[in-house]
């Protein structure tokens, strides 16, 4: 049986690449790994079924043989880990591989969602301006920090990783916004991860889902 993954029947990204099913799909591109994708209605992912797999009713998740996964972190950490592609194999550089893949999701992450969950929930509220301005700050100072290390080059540690898929990843949610332009070497880094063919691949795929519906 192929890996099967699930991903939304009706994404609320509108086809922008973002829904984290994405990055699965990304990396299972990367390694040259078949698999199909089950859709979900948002009905459909707090039924039993469902629940079984991921207990937090969200997607996607990741089912080969035997085994189940949920957390689209663990997920592509799992593909990278058992399939050649995304992880060097210098010990050292392999660490830090999954270093950069942790500091993606653990540092730069929860700031720039942040940042979404104001616009959408908070902007009728008094002090939306002041709340958006600080999170910003926050967004900024962190962005300003990775593009120093970053510097000129074209992934973050040498060849391009699992740490590197799980950062653009991460980044494309600032995509076209003032605070990643203010960051030219940033910005050059997103487009070169989208430049990737597996990347192109996976978002056609899940770009394809959003017109079929």
């Amino acid at each position: 049986m192929p890996i099967t993954i699930t991903a939304f029947e009706r994404s609320p990204d509108r086809g922008k690449g973002l829904a984290r099913d994405m990055r699965v799909r990304w990396a299972l591109e990367e390694v040259g790994q078949p698999y199909e994708v089950r859709l979900l209605s948002f009905e459909a992912m707090k039924e039993p079924a469902h629940l079984a797999l991921h207990p937090f009713g969200q997607i996607p998740t990741y089912e080969d043989g035997e085994l189940t996964l949920f957390e689209s972190g663990a997920i592509v950490f799992h593909i990278a880990e058992h399939h050649e592609g995304l992880l060097p194999d210098d010990a050292n550089a392999r660490a830090r591989a999954i270093t950069w893949m942790f500091a993606a999701l653990s540092t730069m992450e929860p700031p720039i969602l942040d940042r979404e969950v104001t616009r959408l929930l908070e902007r009728g509220e008094s002090w939306y301006k002041q709340r958006l301005s600080a999170v910003e700050d926050r967004i900024r100072k962190r962005l300003g920090e990775l593009s120093n290390r970053l510097g000129d080059a074209d992934w973050l540690d040498g060849e391009f990783s699992v740490g590197d898929l799980q950062m653009v990843s991460v980044l494309l949610r600032l995509k076209g916004s003032a605070l990643l332009d203010e960051f030219p070497n940033l910005s050059a880094y997103v487009a070169r991860g989208e430049a990737r063919p597996a990347y192109k691949r996976a978002f056609a795929a899940q770009l394809a889902v959003f017109h079929a519906t």
